[in-house]
């Protein structure tokens, strides 16, 4: 078995920098290793823009002929449209070739459930042990794979949406919507503009071509979208839109220019849905109190859960939620998939703009307010951040404690949450209180702290 090394590794699959830890060889053997778990059949590959793309997707691809299983080919294509398409009950599972959020030298595998969710930690468990023991299930040469071509994923997305009972497509069409949108030169470019032009919008694109050159930092966080805010000013538009690169986080920019941070995109979009269908609602722990305070607004609960899309998808099937998501932009809408899904979320923001007639800056000023602060400590690969978090929660035994994920302290009104990341060598540390200075005293105190029991 050949070692592997400077890789994340997590229920929902394998990501690095490619050429250090991600390489042909890993991407083909977790691709064998997937496919003889889910195989023979049909399955799904899609893959964001990066340049490292074409170069994992035919490792991919060789892994998963080698055992037999047929490749449903759906090029450059949304996370979101990938899990919709392997949802469909000839396919037997699917993988999404993307790193999401993180800088344009990393990539990652993707790797979901027949469902289209991603996978259990159980599930995830299966696949690495095969990688780790050389455990495939080679075809031989007269039962390899084939590929697929699948013309029609964005074309089937948009309809699903298009069909949701909240969506009054000619209601929309009816505002003349003028949207600035950010594409980061990911998937989004081969949604959007089908989007905006079912929605009867008036686009003007920054970053449409999907050539993986993001000319940003790809998370869409307010730091990262300056030219966003200048371009919404400058036209005069009704509100900036921004995608991450596989377009399963969505960012919102209000027509004053001002960036509504992506806590708000969820908040937006539950409160809207809660108007209309009450129910109860699931979030990951790192997400804003805002949401807590919408449930109450709505009388109904709100459950939490481990940070990470699977997480949130398995409780809101367990209890039938009417809305899930994580508040990092990513909107969960169970009438259509439990996945986060930026398109999905547009068209809700839009629908909700358009009956209350307002502009999204006054709607905003509506919801709760509070301060909400992300920071991290980068490790290098290797180092036991889990062993760190621990220690925290030791120093902090005595404080009012929520230990769902991490070490989540808990105040009136006001938390701070520090946690290992699923995706990244990094320490996340977030804080959230009704004003921006306790906030930051907050994340300095324990920013400091963590850095002490490295």
């Amino acid at each position: 078995m050949k070692e592997l090394k400077n890789l994340m590794i997590s229920v929902s699959g394998v990501r690095g920098i490619v050429g250090e830890g991600l390489t042909p060889d890993v991407a083909m053997r977790f691709a064998q290793a997937y496919g003889s778990e889910f195989g023979p059949g049909k399955i799904v590959v899609g893959r964001d823009s990066r340049a490292t793309g074409e170069m994992v997707k035919h490792a991919v691809w060789a892994g998963l002929m080698s055992v037999g299983c047929d490749v449903v080919d759906l090029g450059i294509c949304t996370t979101p449209t990938t899990e919709l398409v392997t949802e469909k009950p000839e396919h037997a599972g699917g993988i999404i070739i993307t790193a999401s959020h993180n800088p344009k030298e990393w990539n990652a595998l993707k790797l979901l459930a027949p469902s289209g969710l991603f996978l259990t930690a159980a599930e995830g468990e299966k696949v690495l042990q095969r990688v780790q023991n050389d455990d495939y299930t080679y075809a031989p040469w007269n039962k390899m794979g084939t590929i697929i071509p699948y013309e029609h994923a964005v074309a089937g997305h948009i309809d699903r949406i298009l069909k949701l009972k909240l969506i009054d497509a000619q209601q929309i069409k009816n505002k003349k919507f003028k949207i600035v949108a950010d594409c980061c030169n990911g998937a989004g470019g081969t949604i959007l503009p089908q989007l905006f032009q079912a929605l009867g919008c008036e686009v003007i694109f920054l970053n449409r071509e999907p050539n993986g050159l993001f000319p940003r930092s790809p998370e869409p966080i307010p730091e990262n979208l300056g030219d966003l805010s200048r371009a919404v000013k400058e036209h005069h538009a009704d509100l900036g839109i921004a995608v991450d690169p596989d377009v399963d986080r969505l960012a919102l920019v209000a027509d004053t220019g001002q960036p509504l941070g992506e806590e708000f995109t969820l908040a937006c979009v539950i409160r809207f849905v809660l108007s209309k269908t009450p129910g109860d609602v699931v979030v990951n722990a790192s997400t804003t109190r805002v949401i807590d305070d919408l449930a109450a607004e709505a009388g109904v609960r709100v459950h939490r859960t481990r940070v990470g899309e699977i997480n949130v998808a398995v409780k809101a099937l367990e209890i039938g939620a009417v809305m899930a998501g994580e508040g990092n932009g990513g909107v969960m809408y169970p009438e259509i998939h439990i996945g986060r899904d930026a398109p999905v979320g547009i068209a809700l923001v839009l629908q909700y703009l358009a009956e209350k007639n307002m502009k999204i800056s006054a709607l905003a000023a509506q919801f709760p307010q509070y301060t909400m602060i992300k920071d991290k400590i980068t490790l290098p690969f290797g180092a036991n951040a889990a062993a760190v978090v621990e220690k925290l929660h030791q120093a902090h035994a005595a404080d009012r404690l929520d230990l769902i994920d991490g070490v989540k302290i808990l105040y009136d009104k006001a938390w701070v949450h520090i946690r290992a990341s699923n995706t990244e060598p990094i320490i996340r540390i977030i804080a959230e209180a009704p004003t921006q200075q306790r906030t930051l005293e907050m994340v300095e105190q324990f920013k400091q702290e963590v850095i002490r029991l490295q």
